[in-house]
């Protein structure tokens, strides 16, 4: 699987799915020779995040010039699959649900098509100088709510 530097929200795509491509190290695993588990809950931040940048958001920026952060609240996974070193994989993200304070992804990993992995990330929006919820700016919210993906579709 080719390693690219900038992948984009692919617009054609029906439902639009984001896609991230990662490969598993020895870092990533377990004494059994898998990947551990709380690996994969960095593998999804990393897709959330370059998701968000693909938008034209980059956590840098919401932090800087909105005052505004996005945290995990909870998550659900469901682990189907191990995945095993030096397995290419893809991450992918699926806004399902934008609201003022808070989204809704729909999250896998997966190796060759085959799912590994599926989960439900709920993240909040808070505001830095009191990390407390708080709504996103009309423009930004403007363009993630153009994003979302009704869950029926996905």
């Amino acid at each position: 699987m080719p390693m690219t530097a900038t992948p984009v929200i692919p617009i054609s795509e029906s439902p639009p799915v984001f896609s991230w491509p990662t490969r598993v190290y020895w870092e990533d695993t377990d004494a059994g020779g898998v990947v551990y588990h709380a690996r994969y809950v960095a593998f999804m931040e990393r897709a959330r995040t370059e998701w968000m940048r693909a938008a034209g958001y980059g956590q840098d920026l919401m932090r800087q010039d909105h005052g505004l952060v996005f945290v995990v609240r909870s998550m659900q996974l469901d682990f189907l699959k191990p995945a095993r070193l030096d397995d290419a994989l893809s991450v992918s993200a699926v806004l399902l649900k934008c609201r003022r304070a808070s989204l809704l992804f729909a999250q896998s990993v997966r190796r060759e098509g085959e799912v590994l992995l599926t989960a439900e990330v709920r993240i909040a929006a808070l505001g830095t100088s009191d990390f407390r919820p708080r709504g996103m700016d009309d423009a930004v919210y403007d363009v993630l709510k153009a994003l979302e993906t009704p869950e029926s579709d996905y």
